[in-house]
């Protein structure tokens, strides 16, 4: 499937990055030099080295092989996905189950009743509306496409190497004494990936199709049911086939194209491809079209095609973006956050670069159902518009006009204005029921958040232009708000009314929702630090944004603004976790999870709500005495932030690689946090955007490189500054 950018987007592909600089030095970083002596390496069947290549839209995690040869064997490990942002799937709907079975009335003394899609415990049709609503629709994986090779053991002499460069994986490996080279690469505009075989020994493909689980947290693949979906092959001739599936009332198909003879055989959901030579290419295309759709469509293709295309968009990607080299800087840490950053520029791209916002596991295998999280977009995304790729932040970004009149509807049923962002969601916009999430609101500025960015992206490359940096044309900042304004405007009407006014302590109050800490709970909890300071960053942003636009502030978002409640602090001078909490510092309740009170001074800029030394002193506290091992992986470089704005960027680094397994980078640059989710990319699109911001800075500093040591010569290009 060719994937079409929104227009707004379609000239930054090849636009050129932006011109600052670290340390203001005027020297030319070695771009290839820094990513391939980062290329992760394998020599063995290791199941938490999996690696993945892919665009953004379509990505196929692969194992020592080159392919995805066997998949029950890294099924608890780096799962060898195959999924793309349009498949999806649902199990049938036989209790004719609607998102109103799911709702429960709330007050939250706000003069009206509140409507909120929640989990249900008692048996019956509210439970069991909930659990369906919660699997369906899940993310579908398309097939695993793999040797015929029933005996892992066999598997001897490993060498494989992601290329990160061309986007390519290169597999060495023998097999009951028989040598295979395997190269595997992504069409970087198709969903398609192509592979090359040259082997001692026979080649037999197998693409074998699984049924969905429907699991919370799993592969997405159930092997045994194969009375349940149907595989149809089709074959063209001796190197053409096509393969239609129907998954209950999913319908997609595959290509494949083969560059010599093969004999192309299905059985139980399996098909096998023989090739007749022992130098042998394949191209397996995943289209959401039949057979019919396929034929009429065609267009010939080959592996050397896809591999030229593929090394010519990732040079691109790599050239035109972002870049830090810390070669110079002497202490031991510095080689270990470039591993980390550089693998996870390609993590992103390969998973986070669709056209709706990523699930946490990306497009490597499923978790929460393969649903995503809006309140993890800004750790995803926000990292694509500071490292000089802006566009693929406007891909997801998007989505959220498809989104708005269910986020319209959610605010109505609730009494408020404007539109309210829901928390677990799919390509419909649907709201998951959840007892947590539905009460979660940090997610709602988040947009408004990511749109300045995409504005001054866009502005950085109108200055580029400007300095004749680059001919090339670009979107302009006036683009930019003319897509956007209308959503920014809607997202803050929600939270101008979602605001409480106390008519006591004449000032206005957040309450009725659970913090981003999620320890807390909705029906007591008031004032939460992060979301207070992040209200505030995002009504002053939307009200700068009319004024860009042409149009006055709005008075009401002034009123708030004016009068929103500044953050609470205990005797100690400490931070509490909200107003409500008052023993934040002697309930263990209060001191796990996130240490989402930092954000409020990191993440967000400092504002009239915040004093810097309290801050301080509570980045003190958390340090030494914060429950770190229950911890998530975004939290190490969101606690970066708060110590780089507070200028201790000694902290900063050691937040960054702080010991503890939620802040595991694992050999292919995943950020591990338990058994259950051994891949989670907010960890590595925070990283990223602490990366930039510790390089670049913020509005206002002017130290080069704020958030390293003054000794440590940390060289860059093409990064903003966060606001």
């Amino acid at each position: 499937m060719k994937h079409i950018v929104v227009p707004l987007i379609v000239l930054l592909l090849f636009a050129p990055s932006f011109a600052a600089n670290g340390l203001a030095r005027n020297v030319v970083i070695d771009r290839h030099e820094v990513v391939t002596r980062n290329n992760p390496h394998v020599n063995t069947l290791d199941t938490l080295s999996a690696f993945t290549v892919g665009n953004g839209h379509f990505a196929m995690t692969i194992d020592a092989t080159g392919l995805q040869t066997f998949p029950e064997r890294y099924s608890k490990g780096i799962p060898l996905g195959t999924f793309s942002d349009w498949a999806w799937h649902s199990f049938a709907n036989i209790g004719n189950y609607k998102p109103a079975d799911a709702l429960v009335t709330k007050d939250f003394g706000k003069g009206h009743k509140e409507l909120y899609s929640a989990q249900f415990k008692k048996p019956g049709r509210q439970r069991d509306a909930s659990e369906w609503l919660r699997k369906n629709p899940h993310r579908l994986h398309l097939g695993c496409l793999g040797f015929d090779f029933p005996n892992a053991n066999a598997v001897t002499h490993v060498q494989q190497t992601l290329d990160m460069w061309t986007g390519s994986v290169h597999s060495r490996f023998i097999y009951n004494g028989q040598r295979y080279d395997v190269t595997t690469v992504c069409d970087p505009y198709h969903d398609r990936v192509a592979v090359s075989i040259h082997s001692e020994g026979p080649i037999l493909l197998l693409l074998h199709f699984p049924y969905p689980t429907g699991g919370h947290s799993d592969d997405a693949c159930n092997w045994n049911a194969n009375d349940k979906h149907q595989t149809i092959l089709k074959v063209v001739n001796k190197r053409e086939a096509t393969i239609d599936r129907v998954v209950d009332a999913t319908r997609y198909s595959v290509a494949l194209n083969a560059s010599a003879d093969a004999d192309f055989d299905c059985q139980q959901n399996k098909v096998s491809i023989a090739a007749k030579t022992n130098d042998f290419s394949l191209v397996c295309h995943f289209l959401p079209e039949d057979s019919v759709a396929i034929a009429s469509s065609r267009e010939p293709v080959s592996f050397k095609a896809i591999a030229q295309t593929a090394i010519s968009y990732w040079e691109h990607y790599w050239k035109l973006g972002g870049i830090v080299d810390f070669s110079h800087v002497a202490d031991k840490r510095a080689r270990e956050i470039e591993r980390r950053t550089i693998l996870s520029a390609y993590l992103l791209a390969v998973n986070d670069a669709g056209n709706t916002p990523p699930q946490e596991t990306g497009l490597t295998y499923n978790s929460w159902f393969g649903k995503f999280h809006l309140e993890m977009i800004w750790w995803h995304q926000a990292q694509f518009a500071l490292w000089g790729h802006p566009e693929l932040l406007d891909r997801s970004l998007s989505w959220y006009f498809k989104a708005e009149p269910m986020a319209r509807e959610i605010a109505r049923r609730q009494g408020y204005e404007g539109v309210r962002w829901m928390k677990m969601t799919d390509p419909s916009a649907q709201e998951a029921p959840s007892n947590v999430g539905s009460y979660l609101v940090w997610q709602q500025p988040h947009p408004i958040y990511l749109a300045e960015l995409l504005y001054r992206a866009a502005q950085a490359q109108a200055k580029n232009a400007a300095m004749d940096v680059d001919s090339q044309s670009s979107v302009t900042p006036v683009q930019v708000l003319q897509k956007y304004g209308r959503l920014v405007d809607e997202t803050a009407e929600f939270m101008a009314s979602f605001a409480t006014y106390d008519t006591i302590h004449k000032r206005y109050i957040l309450k009725g929702c659970i913090p981003a800490q999620e320890t807390l709970p909705a029906d007591t909890t008031f004032n939460p630090p992060f979301e207070l300071s992040y209200w505030h960053y995002a009504l002053e942003t939307a009200q700068q944004w009319r004024l860009r636009r042409g149009l006055t502030r709005n008075a009401m978002w002034d009123k708030v603004l004016a009068s929103l409640s500044p953050l609470a602090y205990n005797a100690d001078s400490l931070y509490l976790a909200a107003e409500s909490a008052t023993d934040t510092y002697t309930n263990t309740r209060c001191t796990s999870d996130h240490p989402a009170l930092l954000g409020a001074l990191g993440v967000l800029p400092d504002c009239q709500l915040i004093d810097d030394k309290v801050m301080s002193r509570t980045l003190d506290w958390v340090w030494q005495h914060w429950n770190w091992a229950t911890s998530w992986g975004w939290d190490f470089p969101m606690t970066a932030m708060t110590a780089a704005r507070l200028n201790r960027p000694e902290t900063a680094v050691d937040a960054l690689v702080m010991p503890m397994q939620k802040n595991t980078y694992l050999n292919n640059g995943h950020n591990y946090q338990d058994n259950r989710l051994r891949v989670y990319l907010p960890g590595n699109g925070g990283l990223l955007t602490a990366v930039a911001m510790m390089c670049a800075g913020w509005d206002g500093s002017k130290e080069p490189n704020p958030g390293f040591p003054r000794d440590w010569d940390v060289r860059w290009e093409g990064l903003l500054p966060l606001p």
